[in-house]
């Protein structure tokens, strides 16, 4: 049974109505918020995702360069191998642009290994060329 007061304030136009009447809001409050953490939880996620790509690719390129650097192995070597870690580990699209040059570093001659792979914004969606990463190791010679 409906009481005197609810009957009164059903009959009253929207306008009219007194504004402390919160029927409903729960459920807005509640998808705003779920939208929110949702959002939060992704971009982590997203964060974490190429944190692992950018590490990933830059593991690769020191191998490459250490490989590089051994006295029987070539520029090209070094290339080879870092371009076959990170397509088994990321995939080809990620392996694209690999260079390998004789280089200085800290005053050493060092093999120096580049890698620029895409920057995962969404997914595995994201900027080409956006990550640049370069491996350096010093270059081994035959003293005789």
């Amino acid at each position: 049974m409906r009481t005197d007061a609810e009957a009164v304030r059903e009959s009253r136009p929207p306008a009219t109505r007194p504004a402390c009447d919160e029927s409903g809001s729960a459920v807005a409050e509640f998808v705003m918020v779920v939208a929110l953490l949702t959002v939060l939880t992704l971009s982590v996620l997203q964060l974490g995702f190429a944190l692992l790509i950018r590490n990933t690719v830059l593991d690769a390129a020191a191998e490459g360069a250490r490989f590089a650097a051994l006295a029987d192995n070539t520029l090209a070597d070094g290339a080879a191998r870092a371009t076959a870690l990170v397509t088994t580990a990321i995939g080809p699209a990620y392996a694209a642009d690999v260079s390998a040059s004789y280089g200085s570093y800290l005053g050493h001659p060092a093999a120096i290994v580049t890698i620029r792979a895409p920057l995962p914004i969404i997914g595995l969606i994201g900027v080409e060329h956006g990550l640049e990463v370069s491996g350096h190791a010093a270059v081994e010679t035959l003293g005789r």
